[in-house]
């Protein structure tokens, strides 16, 4: 009884309705697991977790496709999209159709894509479940790409290209469009460009078929870096994660589109070194921490997040177990993450104190080769 009430508190502490779901009856998720392939891996990965206990399944592939370094599933839950992280700056890499059962986790292809661009790196699919948006790392571009009723990708495509650099001779030579995200009204996308230290934002109609640049953008510090991007559950605030100069912006957001940068925090504990990178920024689901994830370090960083303005404090670091931390996911519930361990080839599963929001050491691994992106799917 101690047991089924004190699960019931924490579940309730999470904050359903306010980004965090009601666990499904079974008490588990499909967990999706991006990676990129060669020696260990194959492909996408899926396994189980039990959000009663925290425990992983060992993963099992689930579809065999090259670099699928980031996924994203329909609204509907009946389709998964893949990027294939090939191409250059003239050869373009590619998007990748599935159809998800539910009840089995299987994946059956549908169909891919070009991404109209090199080394796609991150993918979304909007809330109206008619387009997927794709960024496109080496080719410096965004891309929408239109779905057909099947869930299979069309061949309609609006891309835009930027153009420039920063200040990094190595790291920003060039446009680099590293994530795309659309605001909570649906009405803006907002694209972080790495290599140019901008969040481009552009006007964003499911029903039309166009990415067109507002005549405006947000220029961050330079060097910084812009990698990816999460708005918090409220709509007020949003967070930018920086992976040259390891910071973390926290930004005032405005639903005519405009951002404000209100504080700037070191992802480290420490004063920044060379070699240091972070990857993935979250927000928790109850709205009261944020999470980043810092390669070389080799740790995830947590942070407190002030109900008045949305401004930071640091929580903690966490490193048990993990060897270049590139993404990780907050089960929807609120209550567990999975890291992914890219050069450990292994996935670590952190418990999350509902009060301080630190996480816990539970002492669970899965192995699975360079996993890169974690995605839940509720199990029927």
């Amino acid at each position: 009884m101690r047991a089924t009430m004190a699960c019931l508190a924490v579940l309730a502490f999470s904050g359903w309705g306010w980004g965090a779901e009601e666990p499904p009856a079974s008490g588990k998720y499909w967990v999706f697991i991006g990676t990129y392939t060669g020696g260990r891996s194959e492909g996408i990965y899926r396994a189980e977790l039990d959000v009663r206990g925290g425990t992983l399944t060992q993963p099992e592939l689930a579809a065999k496709v090259e670099h699928p370094s980031f996924l994203a599933i329909h609204p509907s839950r009946k389709f998964l999209y893949a990027v294939g992280e090939t191409g250059s700056r003239t050869d373009s890499g590619s998007v990748h159709a599935f159809r998800l059962d539910v009840q089995t986790g299987q994946l059956t292809p549908i169909n891919a894509v070009p991404s109209h661009g090199g080394a796609p790196c991150h993918l979304i699919v909007d809330r109206a479940g008619k387009n997927v948006l794709v960024a496109n790392y080496t080719g410096g571009s965004a891309a929408m790409l239109r779905l057909r009723d099947d869930g299979g990708l069309s061949e309609q495509a609006a891309v835009v290209r930027y153009s420039g650099k920063s200040v990094n001779p190595q790291r920003q030579e060039a446009p680099h469009a590293h994530s795309i995200n659309l605001d909570p009204t649906q009405k803006l996308a907002v694209v972080a460009d790495l290599g140019l230290d901008k969040l481009h934002i552009h006007d964003y109609d499911p029903d039309t078929l166009a990415l067109k640049p507002v005549d405006r953008f947000l220029k961050l510090a330079d060097g910084a870096g812009p990698r990816h991007f999460a708005f918090h559950p409220t709509e007020k605030w949003a967070y930018v994660i920086n992976e040259l100069n390891c910071t973390l912006d926290v930004l005032h957001y405005e639903t005519n589109g405009r951002f404000e940068i209100v504080q700037t925090v070191s992802t480290l504990p420490e004063s920044f070194r060379p070699g240091y990178s972070t990857a993935e920024v979250q927000v928790h689901p109850s709205g009261r921490f944020v999470y980043g994830s810092n390669r070389g370090h080799n740790t995830i960083v947590g942070f407190r997040i002030d109900p008045a303005n949305g401004k930071l404090t640091l929580i903690g670091h966490q490193g048990e177990s993990i060897k270049t931390p590139r993404n990780f996911g907050i089960d929807p519930t609120g209550r567990w993450m999975i890291v992914g361990s890219q050069e450990g080839n292994l996935l670590v599963v952190y418990e999350i104190d509902q009060k301080t929001g630190e996480l816990k050491v539970t002492g669970r691994t899965v192995p699975v080769g360079s996993p890169v992106c974690i995605k839940f799917v509720p199990k029927p």
